[in-house]
């Protein structure tokens, strides 16, 4: 997220912390600070010192909405894209290290404070009932150091992204899928593709980035190419076909980026030559790949990366994530520049429905 807010001039960032970028924007048109890579964009509201563990100390909460300047908070969150008014009031927290209070009690102390200053109402989560669409979303963190205030500048979440209209098991959150793809260095007139494209979600995201590449994906499951096409309704540049990644409908040395999230059997189990041989993707991925070519994959462990290092792809950077609170890694890899075996009776890259 730090790369995209300078790669795209979006601001300077002052901060680096958990699971957060804190930057000071500079663009003259302030509604484009919507960077892909975000789950959401919130302005600063107010920061105090951080309460500490103790549970007797959570109603000093309230004073980040006393030192808020809410009617400015209110008129910059306009400027940016976002409603005017403030017709409700929702808070989401979340703290590092042991308390002795839980979330809720955080929200529902600056949520309370927040519906009192601003005369409307507060929705509390404490029962697990979404609040209406129509609240405002405000964002407490503590961090060990700091307690933070914060107000969303949309209406709904970065992350949902209007385009996913079908979702299937495993499908990939997009702005990790956008993260992806700008690790992947995408130019125009690349051949970009996804061998287990699931719901699309990556190729659309890298049709985002990069308007003028060439983008295809396929998959067994008929669930997931039926998602993948609704999803991907308007672009016109990524196709999507059925077939087993282990063997690709693809000649050798055609593709110049792969992204792609494969089923390791985390959420979704291999099928078709990958359920029996799992290693065939790694080899079957460096066969099409052009000699130039670079792939972007989202494995559960780097251990794995043996296997793809004896198929002649060098790992030039590795990223760790968390994801359902698991441990993965995304990886960057070149193919290497030595000559590669060509396989007897290599696939032909046919013709396929395009996406309208």
């Amino acid at each position: 997220m730090a790369a995209e807010i300078l790669q795209l001039g979006l601001g300077t960032i002052d901060h680096l912390g958990h699971r957060e970028v804190h930057f000071r924007t500079s663009r003259p048109e302030p509604r484009a600070v919507r960077p892909r890579t975000a789950d959401d964009v919130l302005l600063l509201a107010a920061r105090l010192p951080d309460i500490g563990p103790a549970r007797a100390g959570i109603d000093t909460l309230a004073e980040l909405v006393a030192a808020a300047d809410v009617d400015a908070l209110v008129r910059r969150r306009e400027r940016y894209g976002g409603s005017g008014e403030l017709t409700g009031v929702e808070v989401s927290a979340s703290f590092l290290g042991r308390r002795n209070f839980n979330r809720y009690d955080a929200e529902d102390v600056v949520g309370r404070a927040l519906a009192r200053r601003l005369g409307t109402g507060y929705h509390s989560r404490r029962g697990g009932v979404a609040p209406p669409p129509t609240h405002s979303a405000w964002r407490l963190t503590l961090d060990g150091t700091w307690a933070t205030l914060m107000l969303r500048v949309s209406d709904r979440p970065l992350h949902r992204r209007a385009y996913k209209v079908h979702t299937i098991p495993g499908t990939l959150h997009p702005p990790l899928a956008a993260a992806m793809a700008r690790m992947a260095d995408i130019r125009a007139g690349h051949r970009v593709l996804d061998p287990c494209c699931g719901a699309g979600t990556l190729l659309i995201e890298a049709g985002r980035l990069q308007p003028d590449a060439r983008l295809q994906g396929f998959d067994m499951d008929p669930d997931a190419l039926r998602a993948a096409r609704a999803n991907a309704a308007g672009c016109r540049a990524i196709t999507v076909r059925p077939a087993d990644a282990g063997d690709l409908p693809l000649t050798d040395g055609g593709i110049d980026r792969v992204i792609c999230n494969p089923p390791w059997g985390a959420q979704v189990n291999a099928h078709g030559l990958l359920g029996r041989t799992p290693s065939l993707w790694w080899a079957e991925l460096r066969r099409v790949l052009a000699p130039d070519g670079a792939a972007v994959v989202l494995i559960p462990d780097a251990g794995d990366l043996a296997t793809a290092v004896r198929q002649r792809l060098t790992p030039v950077h590795l990223q760790q994530v968390r994801l359902s609170g698991a441990t993965s890694y995304i990886v960057r890899l070149e193919a290497r520049q030595d000559v590669r075996p060509r396989r007897p009776g290599a696939g032909r890259d046919g013709g396929g429905s395009r996406l309208a």
